[in-house]
């Protein structure tokens, strides 16, 4: 599915998105067995932000600890561009507990399985639920919209996570726009 065809996920999809995936289904007569290894990629992506391809690439050594934080430093595949910044201990330690279940090494790749595996499989999980226009590209969009959301609509600030080079990218990205204007028309009545 191409990304600009994609939406960002709300709350509750990205959590039954996850929730189906993690506890299996039957759909189209057949039976589509738990899968916590594309489970929890999808929740990386969901939780920083990056593209598919860069959370497939990603080792545990790629976090480094400096002081009392964790630090991700990789070169994005699609842009070329060093992306360097803090990861919550939360997600290093879940990240830490999936590699210890499945006997990952710390410089091994954490997620042995193709793109196009994972967005077939989602196909499938967004079917199953009823929803349209979800692929890979829905979670860091679900990312985008809820950093946007949760930082009182700080869009440059958006903009910098995801390394867009405007704000007007950005807007069109989060498909947030709309909604602004109409929220601010709807605010802005004046009657005498």
């Amino acid at each position: 599915m191409a990304n600009k065809k994609s939406v960002a996920l709300t709350q509750e999809e990205y959590k039954n998105i996850i929730q189906v995936i993690r506890t299996g289904f039957h759909y189209n007569g057949i039976n589509y067995k738990k899968n916590n290894r594309i489970a929890t990629i999808l929740v990386m992506e969901a939780n920083l932000g990056l593209r598919i391809g860069d959370i497939l690439n990603l080792r545990l050594s790629d976090i480094i600890k400096d002081g009392g934080r964790y630090r991700l430093s990789i070169v994005e595949q699609k842009t070329n561009k060093k992306r360097n910044y803090t990861v919550p201990i939360e997600i290093y330690i879940y990240l830490q507990e999936y590699a210890l279940e499945n006997g990952i090494k710390q410089d091994a790749r954490l997620f042995s399985i193709t793109s196009r595996a994972v967005e077939k499989h989602l196909k499938q999980v967004a079917a199953y639920l009823g929803l349209e226009n979800i692929g890979t590209h829905s979670f860091r969009k679900f990312y985008a919209t809820e950093i946007y959301k949760n930082n009182n609509y700080n869009i440059v600030l958006v903009q910098e996570l995801l390394q867009h080079s405007s704000a007007a990218i950005t807007q069109r990205y989060i498909g947030i726009q709309q909604k602004d204007l109409e929220d601010a028309i709807s605010k802005h009545i004046n009657l005498l």
